[in-house]
């Protein structure tokens, strides 16, 4: 069942679910963050690793070559044409053994031609959100650090799942910082 923002406010406080967590949503002169009806919107950090094929390598999760990015910290993130930017969510998050989440990006930006793509936050799954934000668009775009970039929609199971991500020691569990592709 999809949560409410009375039950996310009641996680967020009670059990640390969402931290820092923002019991409102901030729309003022923004793109929005924080509690909404259904969901959560998170913020991007000020820190970001943006595409280069400076070093025309291939692109392989298996073996990722970091040169592949360009370290960047600052309010103001431009995205080249056609490519894009790891990022990490501003807020920590410590998900229930009977919970899942969706985080899709938000409109804002999606209406510009900026996609936003970040997993499924399995059960017992917490860390920082690393996110990819795809600049589909043959102009630079810019992306707002501290500022609303994808809401995050919780569902809660009747029951707890057999085996949650903490149990499988999953690779990016407790992930502080953008993480690139690990094996």
């Amino acid at each position: 069942m999809i949560k409410s923002d009375r039950w996310i406010r009641k996680m967020a406080k009670e059990q640390g679910m969402i931290s820092p967590f923002e019991e409102k949503q901030i729309r003022q002169g923004v793109i929005s963050f924080g509690l909404s009806s259904y969901g959560y919107d998170i913020r991007i950090a000020d820190e970001f690793k943006i595409f280069t094929n400076i070093n025309t390598t291939i692109v392989d999760p298996k073996n990722f070559d970091l040169k592949s990015f360009v370290d960047f910290k600052g309010p103001v993130c431009i995205i080249p044409p056609n490519s894009f930017a790891l990022g990490m969510s501003v807020e920590y998050f410590k998900i229930p053994r009977n919970v899942m989440t969706i985080c899709v990006g938000k409109s804002t930006y999606a209406r510009c031609g900026i996609i936003t793509n970040v997993t499924p936050f399995e059960p017992e799954w917490e860390g920082f959100v690393t996110l990819e934000i795809s600049n589909t668009t043959p102009l630079p775009a810019k992306i707002y650090a501290n500022e609303g970039i994808a809401q995050v929609v919780f569902f809660e199971s009747d029951e707890p799942c057999e085996t949650s991500y903490a149990d499988k020691k999953g690779k990016y569990q407790a992930q502080r910082g953008i993480t690139v592709p690990r094996i």
